[in-house]
């Protein structure tokens, strides 16, 4: 199993970020247990949440590895549940806005005085402080406020709206995971588990720290689509095909631009230089043009195998087929689902994907049973409606 085997986690069930964190960490083997809440609003109740809720869980590819226990948090007895869940777990993970758990009775100072060792993982928005934690947010607003969405355009142009993946998944859940680890190694050094608090505001000000880095060496202008890895440049852009379809060219580096203009047929000394700024447009009309003589699959047959930097830009369909991808098994198909295989990958501790999406609470009596809660309090817990019933799910 992965290298995280023997870790015990509690995910409290959310959208987006939170199950993006609990499944990295289940692919690396930790045992991660789901919280689902038993009463749930009713479908269109809610518009887009109760579309994603109502959602086939089976199809949820980001819920693998995990059991799922449904708990009626409304309830003290719930509570008390969750609470003896935590003394026995490792880590919790929470998605909610700050203060939510505390109005549950489960926050991390309540949950810290069952388990010392617990690291509780809090991932938001706009962190656990600040004047907007407490308001509503979403992968478009945390990628504007720190600048990220602005570099995403053209000149005079607006942005573009990037699909969900940069603040939610990126930023979030994949900081989350990170601090989760990082609390992890931590303990085993201290004794004591400590909140880890890990905004997306937070995780997108660190992916561009290269940017700052660059601005401040006076290689990056603080406007979109000037620059030299932001399409700005010829040699650094997106380009459409004979055939409708689009490659890219990312020639960064003169050697290998230099092997792009062989094999497309070029001659540097008959084109715009790459380093006149000023002929950029110029270079650009000459790359387009050229680019149009030929479909995608003839650029790539062109380029493959290549160090001339170009590539065809392809579906979410159609990259499950790429030769490299599907020869390291990038993707895999299990349970009928596409879907990619988990990552990094290490020379002993290789993790596996060995449990499908669960429907939310089809796994309570078992996973309570497991984690030591006795048989008689499970059925007297199912009884009461505390946790889903045994045949329900």
């Amino acid at each position: 199993m992965g290298p995280l085997e023997g870790v015990r986690i509690i995910e409290m069930a959310g959208l987006g970020a939170v199950p993006f964190a609990g499944m990295l960490l289940s692919d690396m083997g930790a045992e991660v247990i789901r919280i689902d809440r038993l009463a749930q609003p009713q479908p269109g109740s809610d518009g887009y949440e109760s579309q994603w809720r109502s959602a086939d869980p089976h199809a949820y590819v980001m819920n693998r590895g995990r059991r799922s226990v449904a708990v009626d948090l409304r309830i003290d007895a719930g509570k008390e549940l969750v609470l003896d869940l935590a003394a026995r777990a490792d880590v919790l993970i929470e998605g909610f806005r700050p203060g939510v758990m505390e109005r549950l009775g489960l926050g991390p100072d309540v949950c810290g005085q069952r388990n010392l060792r617990l690291v509780y993982a809090r991932l938001t928005g706009w962190g656990q402080q600040g004047p907007l934690a407490q308001t509503a947010g979403h992968d478009l607003t945390y990628l504007a406020v720190t600048g990220l969405l602005r570099t995403l355009a053209r000149p005079g142009e607006r942005p573009v709206t990037p699909t969900g993946l940069l603040a939610d998944l990126a930023g979030g859940g994949l900081m989350a995971a990170f601090g989760v680890v990082c609390a992890l190694h931590e303990v085993n050094r201290s004794g004591q588990g400590q909140v880890v608090d890990a905004a997306m505001v937070d995780g997108v000000a660190s992916l561009t720290a290269m940017l700052h880095s660059l601005m401040a060496q006076g290689r990056w202008r603080d406007e979109p689509g000037v620059n030299f890895a932001d399409g700005g440049a010829p040699f650094y852009d997106v380009y459409e095909a004979a055939d409708g379809g689009y490659v890219v060219l990312a020639a960064l580096e003169t050697k290998f631009y230099d092997e792009f203009l062989e094999r497309a047929g070029l001659d540097a000394g008959q084109i715009p230089s790459r380093d006149d700024t000023e002929q950029w447009p110029a270079l650009r009309k000459i790359l387009a043009d050229v680019f149009r003589k030929r479909t995608r699959a003839e650029w790539q047959a062109v380029f493959d195998d290549t160090d001339a930097c170009v590539a065809p830009v392809l579906s979410l369909t159609e990259a499950l087929q790429h030769r490299h991808l599907s020869a390291r098994e990038t993707f895999t198909t299990r349970w009928g689902l596409a879907q990619p295989a988990p990552c990094p990958r290490f020379s002993r501790s290789q993790p596996e994907l060995n449990r499908p999406p669960a429907i939310p609470g089809a796994d309570s009596r078992s996973v309570l049973i497991d984690w030591a809660i006795d048989p008689s309090v499970v059925d007297h817990l199912q009884q009461l409606g505390v946790v889903s019933p045994q045949n329900e799910c």
